[in-house]
C-alpha cells in the first residue's frame, strides 16, 4: 500500500500555537551494534518539501543519497549530533539518545520553541518543548527530512569505517547484524567501534569476557534487527 506523503500539518498547528521555530527530530543507529547513535534536528518552515520525500527506511539507497543534498539546501537549517559507542555504553541508550539530540539541537542557527520528535516516547525532556508524533518520520516533513539527512550521514561514515575493517561489511550493514557482520564478529571479536555492552556478546564465548555493564536506565529492550 503507497504511503502518503508528509505534510506540514502538525508543524503549522504549533506555529499557530505560537512556535515561530519548529525542528523535526530523528535518529538512526538506535539498534546497530557498532558505530554511533546519530540525530538529525531540521527546521523546514512551511514550503513545499522535495519530491519523494518520505521515512528513509522506505527510500531505496539511490534515492535517500540522490535527496540528502536536496533537502540540505532545502531545509532553512539543519544539524547532526553523535553519540559515540563509548556513551551509549556508559550512559544507557536513552541518555545516549538525549545527549546526541541536544547536541544537534544546540547545533542549529536558532533555537526552536518546538521540537518535534519521531515516536511515542520522549527521550529528550526538558528544557526542549517536545511534541511526540508516532511514525513522524512519515508523517511530518521536518521530521522526515531529519531521517533522511541523518541515515544517509550516518550510513556514509560506517561506510568510512569499514574501509578499516573490511571483512566487517560496515558499508553495507552500518553496524547492524547482518550474516556477514555476525560472522566476522565470532571470527574476529568487536572492533574499537563496537558497543560493549550489548548481548550480542553473550553469544560469543571467545569475546563474552569484553562485555561491558549496561546503565540500566529504563529504556524497554532494544530490537537488534534491521
Amino acid at each position: 500500500m503507497p504511503v502518503e506523503p508528509p505534510t506540514h500539518r502538525v508543524e503549522r498547528a504549533l506555529r499557530k500555537a505560537g512556535a515561530e521555530v519548529v525542528a523535526g527530530v530523528d535518529e538512526v543507529g538506535r539498534g546497530a551494534w557498532a558505530g554511533p547513535v546519530t540525530v538529525c534536528a531540521a527546521v523546514t518552515g512551511l514550503r513545499r518539501a522535495p519530491e519523494g520525500l518520505t521515512d528513509s527506511k522506505l527510500l531505496t539507497l539511490r534515492r535517500r543519497t540522490a535527496l540528502a543534498p536536496v533537502l540540505a539546501d532545502w531545509v532553512d537549517a539543519h544539524a547532526l549530533g553523535h553519540a559515540s559507542p563509548l556513551e551509549c555504553d556508559q550512559l544507557g541508550m536513552t541518555a545516549a539518545l538525549r545527549l546526541a539530540a541536544t547536541r544537534a539541537l544546540e547545533a542549529l542557527p536558532v533555537r526552536p520553541d518546538m521540537v518535534i520528535l519521531d515516536g511515542k516516547h520522549d527521550y529528550l525532556g526538558g528544557p526542549w518543548r517536545v511534541r511526540t508524533v508516532i511514525k513522524g518520520d512519515q508523517s511530518c516533513v521536518s521530521v522526515a527530512a531529519a531521517s533522511v539527512l541523518a541515515k544517509v550521514q550516518r550510513d556514509g561514515y560506517m561506510a568510512e569505517l569499514g574501509a578499516g575493517f573490511p571483512g566487517f561489511a560496515f558499508a553495507d550493514n552500518a553496524g547492524y547484524p547482518s550474516p556477514v557482520h555476525r560472522a566476522a564478529l565470532a571470527e574476529h571479536g568487536p572492533t574499537p567501534h563496537h558497543r560493549l555492552s550489548w548481548s550480542y556478546l553473550d553469544d560469543l564465548p571467545a569475546w563474552r569476557h569484553l562485555r561491558t555493564s549496561r546503565l540500566d536506565d529504563g529504556s524497554e529492550q532494544l530490537s537488534l534487527g534491521f
